[in-house]
């Protein structure tokens, strides 16, 4: 008689969950608007305006945008607004901020869209090993989602698990 190999894991009914699957699928770029300063210290609204409609828009197409600014200078609302506007415009995504708030945004957004019929009363293990720029935010994010609506949270490898929540 053949001896199969059984899968215990894929048998004992635990949904795994990788960290790694909520990192941005897309490369993260930075607008810096210190590049569009006069002299360094203000923004003047006219010469914003005339680099806003020659800017090439679409080469951050398929790239996700976080727009800051690298000085001290006092930037105001609506120059944050005019490059979303126009970022938007080519259907790239946006945010003002920094590149670790961007990742997180985006992190967010790939957590909120699990299936959940897919975890629903489930026992779900986390595994962690995931080049995640703040993976403690993630986690915890991870946790905040899942927590309403599963059995059991569990961290690590399904032969070593850490307990982190029981219904």
């Amino acid at each position: 008689m053949e001896d199969l190999i059984q899968n215990k894991v894929k048998e004992s009914g635990l949904v795994q969950l990788d960290l790694a699957d909520f990192k941005p699928k897309m490369p993260l770029t930075g607008i810096d608007l210190a590049e569009q300063l006069w002299q360094g210290l203000v923004l003047k609204e006219k010469d914003f305006r005339a680099w806003i409609k020659a800017h090439n828009w679409n080469a951050y197409q398929g790239k996700a945008v976080y727009i800051y600014c690298s000085t001290d200078a006092i930037i105001p609302t609506w120059a944050f607004m005019l490059v979303s506007s126009a970022l938007q415009k080519e259907n790239v995504y946006s945010q003002v901020g920094t590149k670790t708030e961007l990742a997180k945004a985006l992190i967010q957004e790939e957590i909120c869209s699990i299936d959940i019929s897919t975890i629903q009363d489930q026992r779900v293990i986390i595994k962690g090993c995931a080049d995640i720029e703040d993976p403690a935010f993630a986690m915890s994010y991870l946790v905040r989602f899942l927590q309403p609506l599963v059995k059991t949270i569990m961290y690590g490898e399904p032969c070593s698990t850490v307990p982190i929540f029981k219904k």
